[in-house]
């Protein structure tokens, strides 16, 4: 089932995707939240009438970096032994269509495509045979980064928690086995032209280690988000830009760029 979180004459609800045809999707309004047992209304409205919003408000969205060994050798860094893990704020969070700010502070503004995990109850200390319990689901993500401020700051807390910095969306997709996230094509690209294309079988640390990690540290709650890393191909962005992540068996997300009023 595709969750997604959507406004309507200025309303609040989440809705179950339904159809196949971009321009014939349509929303059945859930009664509840999704992290809890709910029923779909049958009320449906058009997807085109409603604007949708990030599928979730996360608490914390915790980021892994340089899980693909070529992103991470791109940047001439080393590959790390184990989970690299950092914060994106709340505030970061954007989602469909909504504009991602150019920053004043920086100069060096890029792209990175994700898979995103969707935590789908509080937990702890998750043992790695139960890490498919936790996860409500998948979504695309954008960690987007300022460049330079990273490398001259050398800790990321500005350079990638800015507001607008992560892009979510357009959905959350719940029907995806675990074992079926661990190979899908990701891709992004730049006024359609394609940047950034890799598998996510090309992690170095799998999905269940990640939450193993992060979830040995800190309680994990319903609607958290993880960011599993980027492969090769990250860029520049500049002020107009178009960019969208396409994720085998979810959908894509799509932002323009510009400049922070």
């Amino acid at each position: 089932m595709r969750i997604a979180r959507f406004s309507i004459d200025g309303n609040v609800a989440f809705g179950a995707v339904e159809g196949d045809k971009p321009d014939e999707l349509v929303l059945d309004i859930i009664k509840g939240i999704p992290f809890a047992d709910f029923e779909l209304s049958g009320t449906k409205v058009p997807l085109s009438k409603v604007r949708l919003l990030p599928p979730v408000l996360p608490n914390k969205v915790v980021a892994f970096g340089r899980n693909y060994a070529e992103h991470a050798r791109e940047l001439g860094n080393e590959v790390p032994d184990a989970p690299f893990a950092f914060f994106k704020p709340s505030t970061s969070v954007i989602g469909p269509g909504d504009e991602i700010q150019y920053p004043s502070f920086t100069e060096d503004l890029h792209h990175e495509a994700e898979l995103a995990v969707v935590i789908g109850r509080m937990c702890r200390e998750v043992p790695r045979d139960r890490v498919k319990d936790v996860i409500f689901g998948f979504t695309c993500a954008n960690d987007i980064t300022a460049r330079d401020v990273q490398k001259r700051e050398k800790q990321w807390a500005r350079a990638k928690g800015f507001d607008s910095s992560c892009p979510l969306g357009p959905w959350v997709e719940t029907d995806l086995a675990l074992e079926t996230a661990a190979d899908l094509t990701i891709q992004l690209t730049v006024n359609g032209e394609q940047r950034q294309l890799g598998r996510t079988s090309e992690m170095i640390h799998p999905i269940e280690d990640l939450i193993v990690n992060i979830s040995e540290a800190m309680t994990l709650l319903p609607g958290d988000v993880i960011l599993t890393g980027t492969p090769a191909g990250v860029g520049p962005l500049t002020v107009g830009d178009e960019v969208a992540v396409t994720i085998e068996g979810i959908g894509t997300l799509t932002n323009k760029v510009v400049k922070r009023g």
